[in-house]
């Protein structure tokens, strides 16, 4: 089968082509290394800023790799906004990638329409980015967000691709909720691709000092929680100092940003999240504990019945306080979550198994 995966978020396509070239099949992913994190790809398209001499550039590019995106049985779109171009412009290379290929995949991976529109309007999630019960966040980053993706272009055109494409895979169950109720005979929810990791620390000696690892992005650090998970765990430091350390990154690339991490016992990531994300599976899967999304839900989505790797936190700081504290003070339970955290992503995440769940959705998509 012919692939070729179009954008990228958090490693997810460039992972997934590793296991599918794997599989015997041929792959390209044409994407811009998700900005600064600079995953892999084979064919980089960057913008370097929103200068209209960048965009024509950018434009320039587009126009000679366009015909280079054709003759493939599947074109996998990482999110209606899958170039760094206006929505209004997107729907003409939609229309183009849908004249010379045989079926299109959209994504729900992350930030679009259906995401910002269920989470403001109708809830089904007791907690997100964007409400928190029945009351909307009011933050720069969510009044941004409602700003791109309600009543504007980038509404049109997701609602137009998700009509339009043949098929719909979510990567997280807030994302699968999210889009089943518009298109139930489309939509499916398949995990997100993780690589077995070569540095797995599943000690069974009880570390005398715990290390926290915080990844922080500055321009969505409010919108993340993660100026609440750090300001919990300043806190801990400061009350226990000789029982915690604080190892932080702060928008570094991903081959840093994992050397950072890779010394860790636990992650503090995405806090209004009911389910770990790339970079939580990613430590997961090195032994390292995930604080942070771990809702019930998320293990019946996997139909996971026995492990419980994730330390849950709800959104406030007075939760992720005592969740930290107790495992500071309780450091035997560390052994256990770690084994654990490796299994949980050998069960669910392992990126051949992942593939092979990819490839049995594109077949089916083929078949009708």
């Amino acid at each position: 089968m012919k692939i070729l995966l179009l954008g990228e978020y958090s490693n997810v396509h460039a992972t997934l082509a590793e296991g599918l070239k794997a599989l015997g099949h041929k792959v390209t992913v044409v994407s811009n290394g998700d900005f600064w994190k600079d995953y892999p790809r084979d064919i980089s398209l960057v913008r370097n800023s929103s200068s209209f001499s960048d965009g024509l550039r950018y434009m320039t590019k587009l126009l000679f790799v366009l015909p280079r995106l054709r003759g493939y049985d599947i074109v996998q779109l990482i999110n209606p906004m899958f170039l760094e171009i206006k929505a209004e412009r997107i729907l003409y290379i939609y229309h183009y990638l849908r004249k010379h290929n045989k079926k299109i995949i959209l994504c729900g991976y992350g930030m679009d329409w259906y995401w910002v529109n269920t989470c403001m309007t109708r809830k089904h999630l007791r907690y997100s980015d964007f409400n928190i019960g029945d009351s909307l966040r009011d933050t720069p980053d969510t009044r941004k967000e409602q700003n791109d993706w309600l009543h504007t272009p980038k509404e049109l055109l997701n609602r137009f691709i998700a009509r339009n494409c043949d098929g719909i895979i979510t990567g997280l169950y807030e994302y699968f909720v999210c889009y089943h109720p518009f298109f139930p005979e489309k939509t499916t929810f398949i995990p997100f691709p993780i690589k077995p990791s070569s540095t797995v620390c599943t000690d069974i000696i009880t570390p005398g000092k715990v290390i926290f690892f915080i990844g922080i992005n500055k321009s969505r650090n409010t919108y993340k929680g993660t100026d609440i998970m750090l300001e919990a765990l300043e806190a801990l430091k400061k009350k226990y100092p000789e029982r915690c350390k604080i190892v932080k990154a702060e928008s570094v690339p991903f081959n840093e940003y994992q050397h950072l991490m890779d010394s860790s016992d636990c992650i503090l990531d995405q806090l209004y999240s009911y389910t770990p994300a790339m970079n939580s599976l990613l430590a997961m899967s090195k032994g390292i504990i995930n604080v942070g999304g771990g809702e019930e839900e998320n293990y019946q989505i996997l139909n996971e019945q026995e492990l419980r790797p994730i330390i849950n936190v709800r959104p406030n700081i007075h939760d992720v306080f005592i969740s930290l504290e107790q495992l500071v003070l309780h450091p035997e339970r560390i052994p256990e979550l770690k084994r654990q955290s490796v299994e949980y992503i050998r069960r669910h995440h392992d990126f051949m198994k992942v593939a092979s769940q990819y490839l049995d959705f594109y077949r089916n998509i083929q078949e009708k």
